[in-house]
């Protein structure tokens, strides 16, 4: 039955679960002119999604679903995956604030597909499942079932989704050939395909998740070191990415701690198998401390630079959300931060989360930057949206009462700022207010 099948025009693709993911990776696969199925339980979701409305933003996402057309149809019917070649399983895995996952929900959407499934269907596991899990599925024979690391970034997902490095591939035997629909539909993406074992691919997933967390906790240590004697972690970073054995994008830019769900989960997973194994996790546990400690940088600076002297003053917040071009607020700094001050006011903008998602007695919200502003004494900028990037030092000095401005991320110009006559507070800078010398 396969062999009939030369052009992408005849293998059907579908994905159970309209998550993140699930959109993002339907609307790619029908880019490259595959028709695909997108199904969904949530018939509002359903909805949105065949009006062309998608419940998620990233660049380009729009565009490319109006010019998808036909190729792509929504469902909330699961039997029409039986129209399909292959079918990946798109949902996420639910996790904790610990980072537990709990797979269950995972295990009877994999059952219910592969009843589901026509006879000759190809099941791809596209969530991420730890170690071990893949080759314990037995709804699906081995020959027709993978597993498929995913490379979600949010805020780049269109173009990571549809010029992706390299795709990586988990099966039951990595010395055997690719199924053929399965080997055209990864093969039009144009980069290298990398099969191996699924215990592999697997930890592989997490293996990259563990190298961003390390270069994290090695740029948080040492900016904090930056701060303490001198030196400029914005002046180190040119030189190290100079470096073959690190690279142009090597990720070095300081933050306030690990968020958002998925690394702290691997983090979780690995020492986890580390406890069952016997191995050693040391370093894992180092970098969640790290991270637990830069998450208090921003409360630290704004308590020492004015809550000391005036616990009753307004802070104007920008950004609620654990990282730009989502609307998550899981493990978010920002969140984090203004939990961690039950007493004060705040006055906060997210271009896409309300004010009202966090219980915070003391928190309003406003729809514009500036408005936050009116009034403070203070600015965090504590998610790095594009959009605040383009607010003028003027105006940020012009509109706030107070001088005193926490920019974690760098998006105002340090001169610039001082420049205005605010008082200017970044990670890993010696002229922080109150930055120290050797």
């Amino acid at each position: 039955m396969t062999s009939a099948i030369k052009h992408a025009s005849d293998i059907v693709v579908g994905f159970a679960g309209m998550t993140h993911l699930g959109i993002v990776s339907a609307i790619s696969v029908a880019a490259k002119g595959f028709k695909t199925i997108g199904y969904d339980s949530d018939s509002q979701l359903v909805g949105r999604l065949s009006a062309g409305q998608p419940p998620i933003e990233e660049p380009d996402l729009d565009d490319l679903l109006r010019a998808n057309g036909a190729r792509q149809a929504f469902t909330n019917d699961l039997s029409r995956l039986a129209e399909c070649d292959i079918v990946y399983i798109s949902y996420d895995v639910p996790t904790d604030d610990r980072g537990q996952s709990d797979l269950s929900p995972i295990v009877g959407i994999i059952e219910a597909v592969a009843k589901a499934l026509r006879p000759d269907g190809i099941l791809v596991i596209l969530c991420q499942v730890p170690p071990g899990f893949t080759r314990g599925v037995r709804a699906v024979p081995p020959e027709r079932l993978y597993y498929q690391v995913e490379t979600l970034v949010f805020g780049r997902a269109m173009a990571r989704a549809l010029q992706p490095e390299r795709t990586i591939i988990g099966c039951a035997d990595s010395d055997a050939p690719l199924e053929p629909r399965y080997k055209a539909l990864l093969s039009a993406f144009g980069c290298p395909l990398i099969p191996m074992s699924y215990e592999s691919a697997e930890l592989c997933k997490i293996a990259i998740n563990c190298c961003l967390v390390s270069s994290i906790s090695v740029a948080n240590t040492l900016a904090e070191l930056c701060e303490n004697i001198g030196a400029e972690w914005s002046e180190i970073v040119p030189a190290l990415k100079l470096d073959a054995r690190i690279g142009p994008s090597a990720y070095l830019s300081p933050g306030l701690g690990i968020a958002g769900g998925n690394l702290e989960r691997d983090l979780a997973t690995v020492i986890a198998l580390s406890e069952r194994f016997d191995t050693d996790a040391g370093v894992v546990r180092a970098w969640i401390d790290n991270s637990r400690r830069r998450r208090d940088w921003v409360r630290g600076a704004i308590t020492t630079a004015l809550l000391r002297e005036k616990p009753e003053a307004t802070i104007a917040v920008w950004g609620l959300a654990y990282k730009e071009n989502t609307h998550s607020i899981k493990n978010s700094p920002s969140v984090a931060t203004i939990m961690g001050l039950p007493e004060t006011r705040f006055v906060a903008h997210d271009p896409v989360v309300q004010a009202s998602a966090i219980s915070h007695a003391r928190l309003t919200g406003v729809d514009s930057p500036l408005a936050a502003l009116e009034g403070a004494d203070a600015l965090m900028i504590l998610t790095p949206w594009p959009a605040y990037r383009r607010v003028g030092v003027a105006d940020i000095s012009r509109t706030m009462r107070g001088r005193i401005v926490i920019d974690p991320y760098r998006l105002l110009d340090p001169r610039a700022a001082a420049a205005a006559g605010l008082d200017y507070y970044t990670l890993g800078s010696r002229h922080n207010p109150s930055a120290g010398t050797l």
